[in-house]
């Protein structure tokens, strides 16, 4: 194929941040504080995690861009450019940026860029002017793909590079949440409740229901979809081979703010998927059990975006997930013996049974999945080990004391309801 075809997962946490690197990510992109688009939703990282998040990612060889996507104000330029340092300093790999500020401290600095969906490149001379500042340009979400391969023709036939003198890269979401907005410029979360998404702060106003009233006569009109501004999550799994075709080189999967099992999934699902076009093995039998791996983990439903030339979105027809399983904590594990390959857990929360499904889930572990083949407590082999007892189980892979333990369970029709107003965001945290 003649092209590396790198695999971009999200990293919300230490946990994440493992769980992506095991599941095969070839980098990983994460947050710090509120320059991130993903601070209020997602656990995040300090600059007092730089550090380890790059001693983590170089032990596995894969690489580390920092998410500085946020819109930026003048008070906040000199603390913007003490990061950019420290991320030069460490090695980083990249930054994700829009703002002109950032893009050009980055450049002072010799951090290459990766230009963030939110400057909304949609054409041949967008990309010309960006590509003094950027090494890869993450397109606007909403081109289709004869779009994207004009786009990347252009860029052949320019010799078009970026400020490394290397050819410009083209990335594109793969899997996840989309935006109603243009490429997820929102002001509806500032409008509504003061809360701004393009300052990392986005109280999804957008995935409640809403009814319209008609403001002349006072009837309320019908729609089909109770949720019509809430977009269901993209999934290109089925069209990947046609987006390696029209020149994509790297593969975002969106979510900073989500769960370790939905990155192990989503980025397990898509390393083989793209292993499989590189070595010519991508069939409809493949793509058919990748989707139904995909959709056991959070989602909103699923469509392909704009890449087929939709101009109109496809909104979900409810307010939670609706995957087909979902994960309930139980315990935490208390001991690990190396030797016997031998997990000791305290069931703080539930009971466990013979055969069923685990999670087990840490900061260095990641996580790791496996089914209780066997059980004992106190020594003695058990069908079910109650709550409140300490069990142990065979279990092959390295955990760590206070892991968290948790077991699937088919997700209940109430999973997917629209939760009370009550628990619903009404006001700005801050």
């Amino acid at each position: 194929m003649g092209r590396h075809l790198e695999l971009l997962s999200p990293a919300g946490s230490f946990e994440t941040l493992e769980t992506a690197i095991q599941a095969g990510a070839d980098s990983i992109y994460f947050g710090i504080g509120s320059y991130d688009m993903r601070s209020l939703s997602s656990k995040g990282f300090t600059r007092a995690d730089l550090e380890e998040i790059r001693a983590r990612s170089a032990h596995k060889k894969v690489r580390a861009y920092c998410t500085l996507n946020a819109v930026v104000f003048d008070e906040e330029l000199e603390d913007i450019e003490s990061l950019v340092a420290d991320l030069a300093r460490l090695q980083f790999d990249g930054i994700i940026a829009h703002d002109m500020a950032v893009l050009q401290i980055a450049r002072r600095y010799g951090v290459p860029v990766h230009l963030s969906t939110q400057a909304n490149i949609t054409n041949r001379e967008a990309l010309r002017f960006y590509s003094s500042f950027a090494e890869v340009i993450v397109l606007a979400r909403e081109l289709s793909l004869p779009q994207i391969r004009r786009i990347a023709q252009f860029i052949q036939e320019e010799n078009l590079q970026g400020p490394s003198q290397r050819p410009l890269r083209l990335e594109a979401f793969v899997h996840g949440a989309l935006c109603m907005a243009y490429s997820g410029k929102c002001y509806l979360s500032l409008h509504m409740m003061g809360s701004s998404a393009n300052r990392g702060a986005c109280l999804h106003s957008c995935r409640r229901s809403y009814r319209l009233i008609d403001t002349v006569n006072g009837n309320e009109i019908e729609v089909a979809e109770g949720y019509l501004l809430s977009s269901r999550d993209l999934k290109t799994i089925d069209i990947l081979d046609q987006l390696v075709a029209a020149g994509i080189e790297v593969f975002k999967i969106e979510g900073r703010s989500r769960s370790p099992e939905y990155v192990a999934t989503t980025t397990a699902c898509y390393r083989e998927a793209l292993d499989a076009i590189e070595d010519g093995t991508f069939t409809a039998d493949k793509i058919k059990i990748w989707n139904e791996r995909l959709g056991r983990v959070f989602n909103r439903g699923f469509w392909e975006g704009h890449y087929l030339g939709k101009t109109m979105g496809e909104w979900s027809d409810s307010y939670g997930s609706k995957a087909s399983r979902k994960k309930v904590h139980i315990g935490k594990v208390v001991n690990y013996f190396d030797r016997a390959g031998v997990a000791e857990i305290l069931l703080q929360a539930g009971d466990l049974s013979m055969g069923e499904e685990l999670l087990i889930i840490g900061k260095t572990t990641g996580l790791i999945e496996l089914v209780a083949q066997e059980l004992r407590v106190e020594d003695e082999v058990v069908r079910r080990a109650p709550k409140g007892t300490r069990c142990t189980l065979p279990c092959p892979v390295k955990i760590r004391e206070g892991d968290i333990v948790y077991r699937w369970e088919k997700t209940e029709e109430s999973f997917l309801t629209r939760p009370s107003k009550e628990k619903l965001p009404t006001e700005n945290p801050a």
